[in-house]
């Protein structure tokens, strides 16, 4: 029988066979359920003594000898919602305790660098800004590459809907032949300047800017570095600033 469902109900391999074999052998002395189930004898007494905090067996005793059984096979569901619930109140817990551990997380040197890559490690490095920005602050893209992947654009129209709910602004600075619908889009959200640099430069990578964190993102090759340092980032805000200047308001 293919144990793999058991397993994921949150049992251990050997817990999942040691538990099967009871259920074919009935009430039965550890011997044959070792050799049903071929756990080893050393881990077995262990095994049942897990089976059975779970409520997934049971013991007897006759003549001094202990005799074990499976529990009925609905008490694996059983087992499922109470294990559900306990997981509910861990979230709980840990909810509770998020302040405190984003206090100890901005105790810690606030100079790093952290690659990020793929798809989903772009993402996570581009969001890390949430965790930063409040209602009515701001963030700056410098350089945002003209062709990019029908995803991106995808995820950073979903993106726009989120930023807007959280009342954070952006100002984006493309480069030029990026398609005009694009910048269309996104001014088309609420809080968004998109603009053409302007200059004639064309960079594989562009650059994320906000609070003291810096983003380089090179989307062909699916890469996030992530700079977290007053200086660099005060430095590529004044780049950006110093183009936003001569930038026009995109019609």
């Amino acid at each position: 029988m293919d144990i793999s469902s058991i397993k994921e109900a949150g049992l251990t391999e050997a817990e999942a066979k040691v538990y099967l074999a009871l259920l074919e052998i009935g009430i039965t002395t550890t011997g044959p359920i070792q050799e049903k189930s071929g756990v080893s004898r050393s881990i077995l007494y262990q095994i049942l003594n897990q089976l059975i905090e779970k409520g997934l067996a049971s013991y007897i005793i006759k003549d001094k000898t202990k005799y074990f059984q499976a529990s009925e096979p609905n008490k694996i569901l059983e087992y499922i919602e109470e294990r559900k619930s306990k997981l509910e109140q861990s979230k709980d817990k840990v909810a509770e305790l998020l302040p405190q551990l984003l206090l100890l997380k901005k105790s810690a040197p606030e100079s790093s660098v952290q690659i990020y890559e793929g798809f989903r490690g772009v993402q996570t490095a581009f969001e890390h800004l949430y965790l930063k920005l409040k209602k009515g602050e701001e963030y700056y893209c410098l350089g945002i590459c003209p062709i990019q992947a029908d995803k991106y654009h995808l995820y950073w129209k979903r993106d726009h809907v989120r930023r807007v709910k959280l009342g954070i602004k952006v100002k984006l600075l493309f480069n030029q032949g990026t398609d005009p619908s694009i910048l269309k889009n996104r001014n088309s959200y609420k809080g968004c300047d998109a603009r053409y640099l302007p200059v004639k430069i064309t960079t594989p990578a562009w650059i994320q800017i906000y609070k003291n964190t810096s983003l380089i993102v090179l989307q062909s090759g699916e890469m996030a570095i992530e700079i977290v340092n007053q200086e660099i980032t005060d430095s590529f805000k004044a780049y950006f600033e110093n183009f936003w200047k001569k930038s026009k308001r995109f019609k």
